[in-house]
């Protein structure tokens, strides 16, 4: 660990272990505001569970689960991130600044989550009340099992979006190649517009958001029916 300003610190985790970081991440900052990260070289777990009104920079590539159960902390990961990134998040901002794999916002329950390239499979899965804004594209999956928020697709999405979808609303500019099981496209209203934009330029991204398509539940799923077959 060393002291930057007096109310920044650099650990770099060529000489530093995560845990060491973690430690210092849950416990009193004190004045600290800003911690920055140096070598990350993909290490798992960085930043996890932080509870605090901290700026975190990651400066590199960052492995599974970076910036788990955030609350309240802005992260920013200025390169790719690893499966699960914000996982379970409660509040605050995680940024990556490059990609994301799999399970991206997976049962985030607030906060928002800016993925400024491309997501992998299930984006979103079961998400729970969280925001995320995707610059690119989403995988196979993305918005499975998703109970509340919303999602923000600028680029294209792939097979099954949104498949078995509660109460999320997916927001899609690009094309999307298909639809999982009970969601439908629905009319834009003037709330979905405002909302798009705002969620837009709280990412930062530039875009119309009257180009954007919604996504949500037709809710025949709320209600099991046997005589289904599984084909809804």
């Amino acid at each position: 660990m060393k002291m930057d300003a007096p109310d920044a610190v650099l650990f770099d985790l060529a000489q530093t272990p995560v845990r060491e970081l973690n430690q210092f991440l849950h416990g009193d900052l004190g004045a600290v505001r800003r911690v920055v990260v140096g070598n990350p070289d993909g290490a798992h777990s960085i930043a996890v569970g932080v509870d605090a009104a901290v700026e975190v920079l990651i400066d590199g590539h960052a492995g599974y689960y970076a910036a788990g159960m955030n609350k309240h902390a802005v992260v920013t990961i200025a390169g790719n991130a690893g499966p699960g990134v914000a996982e379970n998040m409660m509040s605050g901002t995680v940024r990556v600044k490059g990609f994301a794999s799999v399970s991206a916002g997976a049962s985030a329950n607030g906060g928002l989550l800016v993925i400024e390239g491309d997501a992998g499979l299930r984006c979103g899965i079961s998400l729970k009340g969280a925001d995320i804004v995707v610059g690119g594209d989403v995988g196979a999956f993305s918005a499975f099992m998703a109970q509340a928020g919303r999602i923000v697709v600028c680029g294209n999405a792939a097979e099954n979006l949104g498949d078995s979808l509660y109460e999320a609303v997916l927001y899609v500019k690009g094309e999307v190649k298909s639809l999982g099981a009970d969601a439908r496209f629905e009319p834009m209203t003037e709330g979905d517009f405002s909302a798009v934009a705002e969620l837009l330029a709280a990412a930062g991204l530039k875009h119309d958001a009257r180009t954007f398509k919604r996504i949500a539940s037709a809710k025949q799923l709320y209600h099991w029916n046997a005589d289904a077959n599984q084909e809804y």
